[in-house]
């Protein structure tokens, strides 16, 4: 494409650079930006935009006439592109426990992976359809005659366009304080899904595929309630939840463990970027003269010389096998030796890589050269695989909350498009240099000392927590946590009661209670007619407080509140009783028949 732009095919390469290395800038100019309109806005309307505006500039390449317009471009399309960050972020706060986030964080390297297999084949073939010749006259004639390089952009857009409607109809918010506000997107989503499923089922049952349902069927699951006009009014103007929070400052965003982490993540883009980018160019390089002989063993200067189509084969199996093991191996090998151990191991192997691989050109046949070669990057990629996303969770987790994880996020994004952009520029500039001089080893072994540098802040890491078990601002706990602590308490306490009321003899109960849990018991259990009320825990009352609890006039109390206060508040419960019986005390029995609910006799009224 640069050469049907009247480029000179010398200086193919380095306007090819230029472009890579501008949007690499302007990406990293605009990522901490983009990281903060998120944190403040909320994560679907930056992804959203950030989408769109690669889409249109997709599009505004492949229809590029003359360089500058192409320059402009990237440059833009860099500073739209910050959806990398954001989305990282959004998995985190979907995933906040640690134990699942190998499995969560390794979709996106996957999604990668799949990409870049089939991306640049796609493009591959589209790309020049009519096969224009650089400096054939192109103002008449067809589209694809103007413009040779717009179908694959084209295309481009069509995904695009079909991933920001799928993220605009169905992707949830997940910044805290804007998961409170109506979202039309995920209304119209749901309405068009319930309209798909009637539509469906119409369908089948014209088709003779399914019965229609009875009309007692239908009576029996259908809401005894219909929504009102008033409930519908009060969801359309829902307000958030929390008022939105004043954007974090930078001492909050930036402490000693995530500036560790964004120095590793740096210069680790820096040197896996960079041998990425560099193995084609070693592979396509002449090889070595037959009646090559060395007095040096450092100094020579070949490659393999294979032809393009072999490059592009071991670039597919190079990805294959990445995507590989980015979905079978990395979770459960993370999970058992550690996220902090694994990129350690990963970090120490990479430098040995990078000064081996300038050594398989003395091979004695391209066989073994091109054999060797390949085993090296497989042993590369599979660092690769499991740096990049330990590297990613060890960022995350560092974060000092979850409110500032979009900025971090976003200096990340930032500080590794300036390591991809530095990387590829100083080992293609010494590659030239190096082979000039008769070294080719110079650029690799430039790699190897990035790599070893990259490598000292990893062992200054320390692997966070996660935000699993995060507060909430206001100091308490979910209700999920709440709850399954709550539950814990009552089982051991019950069971310590249980064995108390064995050794004390039986607990005497009103006759009417009795008669009904004896009908209770005759029948095999509570009836299908449930009606909902709050109980307490037997863990959460003290004895004084047993005494005087009056079960006709205690208030209802919600089940959230700080753990310092667990200790010495009442735990609420939601738990079946029979209709009918909402005044009356009764027994409600758990699966252990530890439980005992608040009003009946034995715990409080006796």
């Amino acid at each position: 494409m640069i050469r049907s732009f009247g480029v000179p095919q010398n200086a193919v390469g380095k306007w090819a650079g230029i472009c890579a290395a501008v949007f690499s800038l302007s990406q990293a100019t605009f990522g901490v930006a983009w990281g903060r309109f998120s944190d403040t806005h909320g994560r679907k309307p930056a992804i959203l935009l950030g989408l769109t505006a690669t889409m249109i500039t997709s599009l505004m390449w492949g229809f590029s006439t003359n360089l500058a317009i192409a320059i402009a471009a990237r440059v833009l399309a860099g500073a739209g592109n910050g959806n990398v960050g954001i989305i990282r972020t959004t998995v985190a706060e979907m995933v906040p426990f640690k134990e699942l986030q190998p499995r969560a964080f390794s979709l996106m390297p996957l999604v990668w992976n799949i990409g870049s297999i089939f991306g640049p084949s796609i493009g591959g073939a589209l790309a020049n359809p009519l096969d224009v010749k650089p400096g054939e006259e192109r103002s008449g004639g067809s589209l694809f005659e103007r413009f040779p390089y717009a179908l694959p952009n084209i295309v481009s857009a069509i995904f695009f366009a079909i991933g920001i409607t799928t993220g605009l109809l169905y992707l949830e918010e997940t910044l805290e304080t804007k998961q409170g506000t109506r979202d039309y997107g995920l209304v119209l989503g749901r309405k068009l899904n319930n309209f798909a499923e009637r539509c469906f089922t119409r369908t089948k049952e014209v088709l003779h595929l399914q019965k229609a349902p009875s009309k007692s069927k239908t009576a029996e699951t259908e809401p005894l309630l219909k929504p009102t006009a008033e409930d519908e009014e009060n969801a359309l103007h829902a307000e958030p939840t929390k008022p939105r929070a004043s954007p974090p400052n930078w001492r909050e965003v930036l402490n000693y463990q995530s500036n560790m982490n964004l120095l590793t993540y740096t210069l680790l883009a820096a040197h896996a970027m960079a041998f990425d980018q560099l193995l084609p160019v070693f592979m396509q390089y002449p090889p070595l003269a037959p009646d090559f002989h060395q007095s040096n063993p450092l100094q020579f200067a070949g490659g393999f010389g294979l032809h393009h189509f072999r490059i592009g084969l071991l670039s597919t199996c190079y990805g294959i096998f990445g995507m590989l093991v980015q979905f079978f191996l990395f979770p459960p090998i993370a999970r058992k030796y550690g996220i902090l151990n694994c990129l350690k191991w990963c970090a120490c192997v990479f430098p040995f890589c990078y000064l081996a691989t300038p050594f398989t050109a003395l091979l004695p046949t391209q066989t073994l050269q091109v054999s060797a070669c390949f085993a090296i990057m497989l042993l590369k990629c599979l660092c690769g695989i499991f740096a990049f996303p330990c590297s990613t969770i060890l960022l995350t987790n560092s974060a000092s909350s979850l409110r500032v994880l979009g900025t971090l996020n976003g200096f990340a994004t930032s500080f590794s498009a300036i390591g991809r952009a530095l990387g590829p520029l100083l080992a293609g500039g010494m590659f030239s240099v190096g082979v000039d001089k008769g070294y080719v080893i110079a650029p690799w072994w430039l790699l190897a000392a990035i790599g070893f540098i990259g490598a000292i802040p990893v062992f200054y890491l320390v692997e966070g927590e996660g935000f699993g078990g995060e507060q909430n601002d206001d100091g308490e706990i979910s209700d999920e946590e709440d709850e399954a602590e709550a539950d814990a308490r009552a089982d051991a306490a019950g069971g310590n009661k249980a064995a108390a009321r064995g050794r004390s003899g039986p607990v005497f109960m009103p006759s009417s209670q009795q008669d009904q849990e004896a009908e209770e018991a005759g029948y095999g259990g509570v009836g299908p007619l449930l009606s909902r009320t709050n109980t307490v825990s037997s863990t959460g009352i003290s004895p004084a407080r047993e005494r005087g609890y009056d079960a006709s006039t205690s208030p209802v109390r919600s089940r959230r509140g700080s753990r310092s206060e667990q200790g010495g508040r009442r735990v609420t419960r939601r738990v079946s009783i029979p209709l009918g019986l909402g005044g009356q005390g009764i027994s409600r029995r758990y699966s252990s028949n530890l439980g005992q609910s608040l009003g009946s006799a034995g715990s409080f009224n006796g």
